[in-house]
């Protein structure tokens, strides 16, 4: 049975420029991955139905990965994007592993509100290996990533 998270992280920025952030390759590499992991974006193409291609290498060399020894890969493709608002991505880890192969949905909604935007990010259909408790940690991190990129760009 897949499960859910839900995360939400206020930054202080206008939505504008959080959803940029969520469109840029470069500025994914810079924020989105957890403590303990660098990114390398192999492929992003931030429109409509555009593709995007991830890895996510652990620092820590008894971390194992999800694709491989040490780095979980992921692909998917933009199935909305609703500028300054919303971005939707269908996501699947690229993997042999049974536990971990599915395809889950991350919603990403910004919500602007007093000195800022509250960004929430939904996963849903993790995949059954896929710890709630892990990908909401590692959810996290991220934002907080976010966060303090958006904010030292203002």
């Amino acid at each position: 049975m897949s499960s859910s998270t839900r995360v939400l992280q206020h930054v202080k920025a206008p939505p504008a420029a959080v959803y940029r952030a969520l469109l840029d390759p470069a500025a994914i590499a810079r924020w989105r991955f957890p403590a303990g992991m660098t990114p390398e974006v192999h492929t992003f193409s931030a429109v409509e139905g555009g593709a995007f291609r991830v890895s996510l290498t652990y620092a820590d060399p008894t971390q194992v990965g999800k694709s491989s020894t040490h780095t979980d890969t992921y692909h998917g493709h933009f199935a909305r994007l609703l500028p300054d608002e919303q971005v939707v991505e269908v996501i699947e880890f690229e993997t042999t592993a049974p536990e971990m192969r599915g395809t889950m949905t991350m919603t990403t909604t910004l919500t602007a509100v007093s000195g800022g935007t509250d960004v929430l990010v939904v996963h849903e259909g993790l995949p059954a290996g896929v710890s709630a408790a892990d990908n909401e940690t590692g959810t996290r991190m991220a934002l907080a990533n976010l966060a303090r990129l958006v904010e030292a760009e203002r």
